[in-house]
């Protein structure tokens, strides 16, 4: 269920970064580089990640300023998001496996910054401007952050498990 206030958002960032985080301190720089079947690695889902707590607090600039909010980003609609992620990918394709932990740590610290200077109206009190939807600042927050979070735990979970198995296998 999505946070609804302000502390609850804060809360349940920082315990899904704080799993996400040990997670990764378990990942080795060779398990983070190796590709899956869809030419992804744990490195790029990490990178992703950042990247969209980076496209979130964007957009929400872009909003309060009143300027046009390209979702995800100009030149891309919701249903590109297999091409923006596999450009995205492209373009991060020169970050490596500490620079990608640290981009995350970094973005996530913005969100942080950005979530407790933010009042509870600002989060909650109505759609976020811009964003074309009646989903609140807080809950875009929340789908660029903690959801983020966990969907990157499960995917480095389900690869570790992949990779186990083909080294037991193999």
């Amino acid at each position: 269920m999505a946070a609804q206030s302000k502390p609850e958002l804060l809360q349940i960032t920082e315990t899904e970064f704080t799993k996400l985080a040990k997670l990764l301190d378990g990942v080795s720089h060779a398990e983070a580089l190796r590709k899956d079947a869809e030419d992804t690695s744990i490195k790029d889902v990490v990178a992703h990640r950042a990247h969209w707590i980076d496209l979130f607090l964007g957009w929400y600039a872009q909003g309060q300023a009143g300027a046009k909010v390209h979702f995800p980003a100009e030149g891309y609609k919701w249903n590109d998001l297999k091409r923006y992620n596999a450009d995205l990918r492209a373009r991060q394709a020169g970050l490596g496996w500490p620079e990608a932990r640290a981009l995350l740590a970094a973005n996530h610290s913005k969100l942080i910054a950005f979530l407790t200077q933010s009042s509870e109206a600002q989060l909650y009190g109505g759609p976020m401007k811009g964003g074309n939807n009646a989903w609140t600042a807080g809950r875009w927050a929340e789908a660029a952050g903690p959801s983020h979070y966990r969907s990157a735990a499960k995917y480095i979970r389900a690869r570790q498990r992949a990779m186990a198995a083909m080294s037991i296998g193999g």
